[in-house]
């Protein structure tokens, strides 16, 4: 998402290179380009407007410092303003109540506010050690109870069980009443959507809120709607107190418009953004990072937050150890490593929260084929013997049939699965050897994009 704005924006950056400062004719020809960049983005006119004019007033007469070129210079003043734009800093869920902190979920339908309610209730419970109870308010979509009930089970939360004959109040109430009496720490409440803002849906999401008087109202907004995001979110926010926007589908191919507009336009915090159907695809949302990311200096903060996460720290210790006695790196740790990988979201979601020459690799894996990929080598080396595991050079004719058979694939798929493997395991011994250099080098010449 929103690749096509930073490419946009770079090439702004770049028509600048070698004028000796920033000057009014510049910057105007810049920003002009800039604001067709945001438009084509999606973003809401206002905020256009407001931004173009606060990069305009601030980067006319910047200073030009040191071995800082003008574009660069350019791009320090828009990376200020559009985290300003954004929202300054992250602002993380208020708690600060006696229990349980009741936590009201708004939103149109396919917003995908029950996977979201999932995924914050996983959150809570591992970042936070939270007792999480979930209850489902819609009884008009076919379903939705029983799916909050099996994603709930998924992320560990509590689930209050509720029926399509309830009144979506009285379920509230009684969820509440469940929570104190057990102690719960959050009560997360889902609530019905519509395809589109009516009038009964207005009028019942309100109704529940003066009936629990939730800490945080949050609304839900799926990023690739685009224009009619930022008027269903002005539409809530007219009806309800919000306190704080979640945005779902931030990994989407939509123009991404929404993440830029939401915040204008309702005056409230995005406190979180969802990536990808994972119930662990849920990630703080930082301002300053994201307008990092628009403008291609890469989110390298958050892809290390992502690691600290997703890799097991005993497995990670004990490999560095094995690395640095050099004994031979084999293919149950290429697939450890594979498997570590996976757990940060993948190659593609490393890969976007890295500076633009590297992230432009991104673009060049298939869509929905990196999945699939590590699952092929996995299958491959759970077919060999822990023998052909630790010595790789065993696998000649026969015993790569024997493999292929096994894992469904073909002999060829096999031979590439080895051929990377021997990349892998040059640098890895280059590594262990000091050579950093060098393993960037042999970096560079496996992924593509990077050069």
């Amino acid at each position: 998402m929103l690749d096509n704005l930073t490419q946009r924006l770079a090439r702004v950056m770049k028509n600048l290179r070698g004028e000796a400062r920033l000057t009014e004719g510049n910057i105007t020809d810049a920003l002009r380009e800039v604001r067709l960049a945001l438009l084509e983005a999606d973003v809401a006119l206002p905020a256009v407007k407001q931004l173009i004019a606060a990069v305009k007033e601030k980067a006319i007469g910047e200073e030009v410092i040191g071995s800082l070129s003008p574009g660069q210079a350019l791009v320090g003043v828009v990376h200020r303003e559009l985290t300003a734009l954004m929202g300054e800093a992250h602002t993380g869920l208020n708690l600060a109540t006696q229990p349980p902190a009741i936590v009201l979920m708004a939103g149109l339908q396919g917003s995908g506010k029950t996977t979201t309610v999932a995924k914050l209730a996983k959150m809570l419970r591992e970042t936070q050690r939270k007792k999480v109870l979930v209850v489902s308010c819609d009884v008009y979509r076919p379903a939705a109870i029983e799916q909050l009930k099996t994603v709930a089970a998924q992320a560990g939360a509590d689930f209050f069980p509720s029926a399509t004959t309830e009144k979506p109040v009285d379920i509230a109430r009684n969820a509440v009443d469940w929570a104190k009496r057990h102690y719960h720490d959050v009560l997360l409440v889902d609530t019905a959507g519509r395809l589109a803002i009516d009038e009964a849906m207005m009028k019942e999401i309100a109704e529940l809120h003066a009936a629990i008087k939730p800490i945080e109202t949050l609304f839900v907004v799926d990023a690739m709607q685009g224009q009619d995001a930022i008027n269903t979110a002005r539409a809530f926010n007219e009806t309800l107190p919000l306190t704080g926007i979640i945005l779902t589908k931030l990994d989407g191919d939509a123009r991404g418009g929404a993440a830029l507009s939401v915040r204008h336009v309702t005056g409230k915090p995005i406190k979180y953004a969802g990536i990808g159907e994972k119930l662990t695809g849920l990630e703080a949302f930082h301002p300053e990072r994201m307008a990092s990311r628009i403008l291609g200096m890469g989110d390298v903060l958050s892809l290390i937050e992502d690691a600290r996460k997703g890799i097991d720290e005993e497995k990670a210790i004990e490999f560095a150890k094995k690395l640095k006695s050099g004994k031979g790196f084999d293919l149950s740790d290429f697939k450890d490593q594979i498997g570590q990988m996976r757990k940060m979201g993948g190659l593609s979601s490393m890969i976007e929260k890295l500076p633009a020459q590297f992230s432009q690799a991104a673009g060049q894996l298939p869509a929905g084929g990196e999945e699939k990929a590590v699952a092929r080598i996995e299958g491959i080396i759970n077919s060999m013997t822990p023998a052909e595991r630790s010595r790789p050079e065993l696998l000649k004719a026969a015993r790569k049939r024997r493999i292929a058979l096994g894992a469904g694939v073909q002999v060829q798929e096999v031979n590439r699965l080895l051929k990377q493997f021997e990349q892998t395991q040059k640098m890895m011994k280059q590594f262990s050897r000091g050579g950093m250099s060098q393993l960037m080098r042999g970096l560079k010449g496996m992924m593509p994009g990077m050069r």
